[in-house]
């Protein structure tokens, strides 16, 4: 309906849109989580001027920034968010500006996160995991099975260190398919978040973490 023909050419200066990367990467629904995961350095807001398409239209502004090692999709979107603010009130002080129309290469679409991508798979390497626990992170949250709990992992950062994959190698840190991963924060069912510290206070742990 908002991408409609009609709606989109009502305002005389057209429709804008806050998107959060540097378009054309990451059209779509979980541009933050997206970059995240996939190992990107950088990203950013684009301002945009709306089309019928899925985030096609010609980029008005746009201002890029480094995606963090340890920064989590929660982390990211708090500062874009401040960032796209700042920007947009920038860009409606100015319009009419020129638009530049958005390249043809370089097209990339960030799919809706589905549940089924939260289940951490310790056979992976440590790369990937540590990326899937940070762009999950808080919703819906990358987790796994210690004991007969699921747990969410809401941080990371890779870690030294080798073993059987699941294994833990001490406190909370873990082995993957390559390399480890150390456990910064998480979440056991019904409670907050905690600490790495504090949770193994409370609980302990198996051998292996499926």
């Amino acid at each position: 309906l908002f991408r409609s023909p009609p709606i989109l050419a009502a305002p005389r200066l057209g429709c804008l849109n806050i998107h959060a990367s540097l378009l054309p990467r990451w059209r779509g629904a979980a541009p933050i989580q997206r970059a995240i995961l996939a190992g990107d350095t950088r990203t950013g807001i684009s301002i945009m001027q709306m089309e019928a398409g899925l985030d096609t239209g010609p980029v008005l502004a746009e201002q890029p920034t480094p995606i963090g090692p340890q920064e989590t999709a929660a982390d990211l979107h708090d500062r874009l968010s401040q960032m796209g603010a700042t920007l947009i009130v920038r860009t409606l002080a100015h319009l009419p500006l020129p638009a530049r129309p958005q390249p043809e290469q370089g097209v990339t679409y960030a799919a809706k996160i589905d549940k089924a991508e939260a289940r951490i798979d310790w056979s992976q390497p440590a790369g990937l995991i540590d990326r899937q626990i940070r762009a999950l992170s808080p919703f819906p949250g990358a987790w796994c099975m210690i004991g007969e709990e699921r747990v969410k992992v809401l941080r990371s950062r890779p870690a030294t260190g080798q073993g059987q994959p699941g294994e833990v190698l001490s406190g909370l840190t873990i082995a993957c398919g390559e390399g480890a991963i150390e456990i910064l924060e998480a979440q056991r069912p019904g409670r907050k978040p905690l600490p790495a510290a504090e949770l193994l206070r409370g609980m302990s742990l198996p051998p292996v973490l499926d």
